[in-house]
């Protein structure tokens, strides 16, 4: 049953019914190897064989994010320069789990995690071509299969504040003084209260959980694609800020393009908002290298 916080699951997926699920929708699949390979905030992932990976719904929330990629994903793959996870298989709710679930391509690689500024930098352009490309999907055709506006109200930095002054309070223990005031220092800086809305297509959960590397540590996948949405697209951006250092960031925009400053504020707002999520549930599960990836990322995200 679900619990008190934001990513806690409404109903578990064991590996016995994720294979009764797979191989009784289908069979093609019913000799392969099921392993967990972890969760999300709303997600229950296993790797079936080595060829593919089925998502099911933890959370009922879930449920809608999925449907809506059944139906745009194969729709991306003019706008995709990244490898990402493309839906094959589309299965329903039965033997007591009442949700549907998708299996994808299963892309290699590691989770961007404990790379060097060298290592990111290499990745500039790479994120802005694909951030382009992504950005210029038709918000018409978007639309048309479902895509929400801005669902999560991302615009309204003053709400955004709020929250992030008592998620820093449920984290403190868990910071160095250094750590705290430069958060503390920041939201304090903070006086604006709402960027105006913008209207572009978006992934809507860029992060280290979400992208994949190579073995030389080059973006080399996009995963988990649940909370596309039409909105501002400082909250894609926030990649800038989050996965590259000072450095790398001209290069970034020298080819995505210039954007305003209301929108590099709020991309940055995100690329510290999001890792502190990420932080306060990798506290909750004891995942040590998340915790230190999570602070790494608002560290660089805080520079300049």
């Amino acid at each position: 049953m679900g619990g008190s916080n934001q990513w806690d699951a409404e109903w578990e997926v064991s590996e016995e019914l994720a294979h009764q699920l797979i191989s009784n929708q289908f069979p093609q699949l019913a000799s392969k190897r099921i392993q967990k390979l972890g969760h999300g905030w709303d997600n229950t992932v296993y790797l079936v064989g080595t060829e593919y990976v089925f998502r099911f719904p933890r959370r009922e929330v879930a449920i809608h994010s999925l449907t809506i990629e059944k139906n745009i994903l194969p729709k991306l793959k003019d706008y995709c320069s990244i490898e990402y996870s493309l839906p094959l298989f589309f299965g329903e709710g039965k033997y007591g789990y009442p949700a549907p679930f998708l299996g994808y391509s299963y892309l290699s690689g590691e989770f961007p995690i404990g790379l060097t500024d060298e290592q990111r930098a290499v990745s500039a352009t790479t994120l802005a071509v694909f951030l382009k490309n992504l950005h210029a999907f038709p918000v018409r055709i978007a639309e048309e299969n479902g895509v929400r506006h801005d669902h999560r109200n991302l615009t309204d930095i003053a709400l955004r504040k709020e929250k992030m002054h008592q998620f820093l309070s449920n984290i403190s223990s868990h910071l160095s003084e250094e750590e705290y005031f430069a958060l503390a220092n920041y939201l304090k800086q903070l006086s604006i209260k709402k960027v105006k809305p913008k209207h572009t297509f978006l992934h809507g959960d860029l992060h280290f959980k979400n992208m994949l590397v190579d073995k030389n540590g080059k973006i080399s996948g996009i995963i988990d694609w649940g909370d596309i949405n039409i909105g501002h697209p400082a909250c894609d951006l926030n990649v800038v800020y989050s996965f590259l250092p000072p450095n790398a960031r001209p290069t970034f925009f020298d080819v995505y393009g210039e954007v305003d400053e209301e929108t590099k504020l709020l991309a940055r707002l995100m690329a510290i908002y999001i890792p502190i999520l990420i932080m306060m549930q990798a506290i909750d599960l004891n995942d040590l290298r998340s915790i230190d990836e999570a602070k790494a990322t608002i560290k660089r995200a805080l520079a300049d």
